[in-house]
């Protein structure tokens, strides 16, 4: 019977709601989310301030790697001269999922945390891939023309249409689900281990918030990744046969 009136306790899954104007918001998504924002914003200056030539600093090497591995990635994809914007659009996406998955390794007061990782609420990850997906396709036709971009959808026959358009729809679907089912079992797990007595809470938290930042490490890394593996369908057909 006590293991069932604390297993009651575990509160996963809810939100500090805003209430504006009528309208419901999650509070503690949108705090976590504007934070991470933050933090971005203060690295880019931070290291437009720093930048040097003769002697960089460790943030701007962190930086110039990410920018090389992307920017290699892309080129290897799909080719940056088709699409430029892709390198800083993967990397920021990189380093604010990042950041954002790092936010809940930060204890937070309140019942559940205030500071909860913002991808795992549905709503960022799906806004997230939906962004990426109507860029791509927006990209698609104004680099290789509506016919020309969306004549995939007939290969390698016409009777392919309807699987390949329900192959486009799950695109966004399974980008924002993969991100967010990751996440979200982190914070299930957390809630789990405040169910250990407090006497040793610190043991496996501290083990599972190190392993939870190597997963947002990842999972951080797949997004972007995927992102850049999307927008190879954008290469001109001119391109795509070398």
């Amino acid at each position: 019977m006590s293991s069932e009136v604390s297993a009651l306790t575990v509160k996963v899954g809810e939100h500090h709601l805003w209430h504006i104007f009528g309208i419901t918001l999650n509070g503690d998504t949108i705090s976590a989310t504007l934070i991470a924002g933050a933090i971005i914003l203060l690295l880019g200056f931070l290291l437009r301030r720093s930048m040097s030539v003769e002697k960089p600093g460790k943030l701007q090497l962190f930086f110039e790697g990410v920018v090389d591995y992307v920017q290699k990635q892309v080129e290897d994809t799909m080719g940056v001269k088709t699409a430029p914007f892709v390198v800083p659009l993967a990397m920021t996406l990189f380093l604010f999922i990042l950041i954002a998955n790092w936010i809940a390794i930060i204890p937070s007061p309140g019942d559940p945390e205030y500071l909860i990782p913002p991808a795992s609420d549905v709503n960022l990850t799906y806004a997230l891939a939906l962004f990426v997906i109507v860029v791509m396709h927006v990209t698609g036709v104004r680099k290789r023309g509506f016919r020309g971009y969306y004549h995939h959808l007939l290969t390698p026959s016409p009777f392919m249409l309807p699987i390949n358009i329900i192959e486009e729809i799950a695109k966004p679907l399974t980008l924002a689900l993969r991100l967010f089912g990751n996440i979200f079992s982190g914070v299930i797990m957390v809630s789990l281990i405040a169910l250990f007595p407090a006497y040793i809470l610190w043991a496996p938290n501290i083990l599972w918030k190190s392993f939870d930042a190597v997963i947002g490490l990842i999972q951080a890394f797949i997004f972007a990744l995927l992102t850049i593996i999307y927008f190879g369908s954008v290469r001109p057909a001119e391109e795509g046969a070398h």
